[in-house]
């Protein structure tokens, strides 16, 4: 019987099982497996774009009438809940005896249900036996409305990888300090303001940086934005995020790779990078070790795999 205090429920598309096994590997220092895991890690589901529900757990025994019990002994009473089933891997009980075993939950809670417009939602699900009684905090999806932002760019990260990218970075600590290097349009700063972590941006590029402080106004983000070169900035950070221009198969754009990199690695103690191509030669020259890596591939007219790394200093022998 599992002991720990979360149950999540996890959803990906298949080019981004990659990524979000790191996310998973890193947020929760386990490895992903099915569709769901339990964890004493607590995180909202919406500071992931792979974490659907997060189940508080309150009860949790392999006898039913027992749940039952234990439930009552809660004495719960909630104006407006809202009960539902959650099925999970391997989970065999028809539709009919879930029904019913609702049922018996809703006469035990007082107050009146409201199915489209809870106040509070309780879940019922049960693992290899064991049945697990809970409140379910659902991810609102209210961070998609970045998809509507007023700037954008056909090459942009997606938001789901640019929320990944923040939590491999600051490894889901809030207190984390992170700067986006090459902020582009902003997707990864916004997706790090809505999740409440202290991110700041640069481009060298006015027009870029001119478009990530649109998209930052029009949602009423606040964070510093600078129209500078990374090698110019000295502030220092927990974590850098690296968007690697796209351009990397003449000399000048290696040497703006390399500047980029070598900068980064003198301000942040940990450089999260996003490239097309293989960079490993740069990451050794400068003295980083690759401590961590995945993909995610692009899907749309043209199709490409971007890579991460995740790199820190080498320890000194």
């Amino acid at each position: 019987m599992q002991k720990e205090q979360f149950l999540y429920t996890i959803k990906y598309n298949s080019n981004e099982i990659s990524m979000c096994e790191l996310e998973t590997k890193i947020l929760f220092d386990q490895a992903l497996q099915g569709n769901h895991f339990f964890s004493d890690v607590k995180i909202e589901p919406d500071s992931s774009a792979f974490i659907k529900k997060r189940i508080d757990i309150l009860f949790a025994t392999d006898n039913y009438d027992e749940l039952l019990e234990n439930i009552k002994t809660k004495d719960i009473c909630a104006e407006g809940f809202k009960l539902e089933y959650e099925k999970l891997k391997g989970d065999e009980i028809g539709y009919k005896p879930r029904l019913n075993k609702l049922r018996d939950i809703g006469y035990i809670i007082t107050g009146e249900p409201d199915y489209y417009n809870p106040t509070v939602t309780y879940a019922l699900c049960n693992f290899e036996g064991v049945w697990y009684f809970g409140e379910s905090i659902r991810d609102d999806a209210e961070w998609q409305k970045h998809n509507d932002k007023p700037c954008s760019f056909s090459n942009s990260l997606s938001m789901n990888t640019a929320k990944t990218l923040v939590n491999i970075a600051s490894k889901g600590d809030k207190k984390s300090r992170l700067i986006d290097t090459c902020c582009g349009v902003g997707t990864v700063m916004l997706e790090g303001c809505y999740a409440g972590f202290n991110i700041e941006g640069c481009d060298i590029n006015w027009k870029a940086y001119n478009h990530t402080t649109k998209n930052l106004e029009h949602y009423g983000y606040s964070a510093n934005v600078y129209n500078e070169d990374i090698k110019d900035i000295t502030q220092k950070y927990d974590a850098a995020i690296i968007d690697l221009p796209y351009n990397l198969y003449s000399v000048s754009s290696d040497e703006i790779v390399e500047n980029i990199i070598a900068s980064a690695s003198k301000i942040a103690s940990r450089l999260v990078i996003v490239s097309i191509s293989d960079i490993k030669a740069i990451i050794e020259k400068y003295n980083l070790e690759m401590v961590d890596f995945c993909t995610v591939d692009k899907v749309g007219k043209v199709k490409f795999t971007r890579n991460i790394w995740v790199c820190e200093p080498k320890a000194s022998k």
